[in-house]
């Protein structure tokens, strides 16, 4: 197997201070860009901090590009941003084999999927040939073409964006794509105060442009080890997987949560009790990832869906009727 950088270091987690303190300077750095929008990016960094991948999901213009360029900003990692439209390939993805005449052998040119962070900007746009350029990325952190296998930089993050399903000119993202996004989560239009300060920041230039990092990749690298090291209760696993057992067994649901889905929820519960300045994770955890983890990767049965453009809204209400079935651990 080749590979294009060396193995990570060898880490250990940091001491709790220091890891709380990291965490809310880049919290703070993003919040500079994106205001009155605490718990999404609250969300993006747990996502950052459990290795996963993130969604996010919005009409335009409501500030999804920028949350992704903040967060990349704000970390001294490589980024490369990828503009999907319906003729990109997945070679513009992942890259190619170009002959080399003087070698006289054919020689890999890495795509902008070998960065840190990658922004997948509209990936609803492309088709799903080009979407499944992804697929082995995000879930193993390695990419094959022609049968050598590439590894990715350590960290490694998707960050994709799309516009709701009904818009113009979008390709709904298969179930194997969307269960490989630990989360997803939509910014909403912010209050009138908030918007009158946005402008108000950009009458003499775009705060991003000022955004200087603050974290480096093995910062991220050794809260990613913080993370791991954060205790879970066993009660609190029972009550995961009762609430897994029950997207399961609903006659409303014609797909339950994945295996990958439960291990995504028991990590990010990991990760926001990190964030919030515990090594120890509480029902809460639990309970306030439960729909940006899951919603996204249930199907809504037809019968009990009233429309194509509303099975996002419907998966949720499905999971909050079952949050209300299953007891929580005390």
């Amino acid at each position: 197997m080749r590979h294009l950088r060396t193995a990570d270091r060898e880490g250990v987690p940091l001491a709790m201070e220091e890891a709380t303190e990291k965490i809310a300077g880049l919290q703070a750095a993003i919040e500079r860009v994106i205001k009155g929008k605490p718990e999404a990016v609250r969300l993006a960094l747990v996502t950052l901090l459990a290795g996963g991948h993130l969604l996010v999901e919005d009409v335009p213009g409501v500030g999804k590009t920028t949350l992704a360029q903040s967060l990349a900003q704000s970390l001294d990692c490589t980024f490369q941003r990828i503009q999907f439209t319906s003729d990109l390939l997945p070679s513009d993805v992942i890259g190619l084999s170009v002959y080399n005449e003087h070698a006289g052998s054919f020689e890999f040119k890495p795509g902008p999927i070998f960065a840190n962070v990658v922004l997948a900007d509209e990936i609803n746009r492309t088709t799903p040939k080009t979407q499944s350029a992804l697929l082995e990325a995000m879930a193993e952190g390695h990419i094959t073409v022609e049968g050598t296998t590439y590894r990715l930089r350590a960290p490694f993050m998707v960050l994709a964006t799309q516009n709701p399903i009904e818009h113009h000119g979008t390709y709904p993202l298969p179930e194997s794509q969307v269960d490989r996004f630990m989360l997803r989560l939509r910014i909403g239009y912010p209050s009138v105060e908030v918007e009158k300060e946005i402008l108000r920041d950009r009458e003499h230039g775009d705060p991003l442009a000022d955004l200087t990092p603050v974290m480096s990749g093995e910062d991220v690298l050794d809260l990613q080890r913080n993370v791991a090291a954060v205790s879970v209760d066993d009660a609190l696993v029972d009550y995961l997987m009762r609430i897994v057992a029950a997207t399961r067994d609903s006659e409303m649901l014609d797909l339950g949560v994945s295996p990958r889905g439960t291990l995504a929820l028991f990590r990010a519960a990991q990760s926001l009790a990190l964030t919030e300045g515990r090594d120890y994770c509480l029902p809460d955890d639990i309970k306030r990832l439960i729909l940006p983890v899951f919603a996204h990767r249930l199907v809504v049965n037809s019968r009990f869906s009233s429309s194509l453009h509303r099975r996002s809204e419907e998966a949720e209400a499905v999971l909050r009727e079952i949050m209300k079935t299953v007891s929580v651990p005390l």
